[in-house]
């Protein structure tokens, strides 16, 4: 059987005490509190979540976040709103990505070309590495 402890009290000993919108309630012994045990649900990690707002800032789509992390777009245009997430507005730049495995990454940067004449980041992406790079609009 399994503890259910009282969030006023800590206290460990309850009854049950019927049943609200399809939850069972219960009532603690000690302090006489009623409270609900929360719902299970799915919980996406954390890490999708902070690569999510982090892909959203650096400029891309909610499709392509979508592509890239496997979480629906709808996710994290809820995660956006959730967290108050403001992506800055500079119309002069457009940002371009790749994923690269480790060997790929480091064959670009061996390039010096590649180094040139834009902004990137590289973040980590599971097994894989995601390199953003800035570059203006042609006119």
């Amino acid at each position: 059987m399994e503890k259910r402890v009282c969030p006023n009290c800590g206290g460990e000993e309850s009854t049950k005490s019927g049943v609200v919108k399809g939850r069972q309630r219960y009532r603690c012994k000690n302090c006489k509190y009623h409270f609900t045990v929360s719902r299970l649900g799915k919980k996406i990690d954390d890490y999708y979540v902070t690569k999510a707002l982090q892909l959203y800032l650096e400029g891309l789509s909610y499709r392509e976040i979508e592509r890239i992390l496997g979480v629906s777009h709808v996710s994290v245009i809820n995660w956006v709103r959730q967290h108050k997430v403001k992506r800055p507005m500079n119309s002069n730049y457009h940002p371009t990505y790749r994923i690269l495995t480790h060997d790929e990454l480091l064959k670009f940067y061996q390039n010096a070309d590649n180094l040139k004449g834009a902004g990137m980041v590289v973040t980590e992406l599971g097994d894989k590495y995601m390199l953003i790079r800035w570059e203006r609009f042609r006119d």
